[in-house]
């Protein structure tokens, strides 16, 4: 028989799992990306916001989120000045 502990780690190694979901890692670009996209427009679930609470590096939400807002305000000026 094996452990149990054995089984979990075993378990948490497998190559089925996203990166995000391995414990020790954080999450990747796509998953910060995606995370600052939905917090945007408010569509964000509790379970990723419960994952990048506790897994996350906020340097990388803050600067995801500054970058986001730059894009979309200089896109909304792109819009006005293209129809005016």
């Amino acid at each position: 028989m094996t452990d149990p502990e054995q089984q979990n780690t075993r378990a948490a190694e497998s190559p089925n799992d996203a990166p995000s979901d391995r414990p020790g890692t954080g999450p990747g670009l796509l998953d910060v990306a995606l995370s600052v996209m939905a917090a945007a427009i408010g569509i964000q679930t509790e379970a990723n916001k419960q994952r990048d609470f506790s897994s996350g590096n906020p340097l990388a939400y803050i600067i995801a989120g500054l970058m986001f807002t730059v894009i979309f305000v200089l896109l909304l000026v792109g819009i006005v000045n293209l129809i005016l």
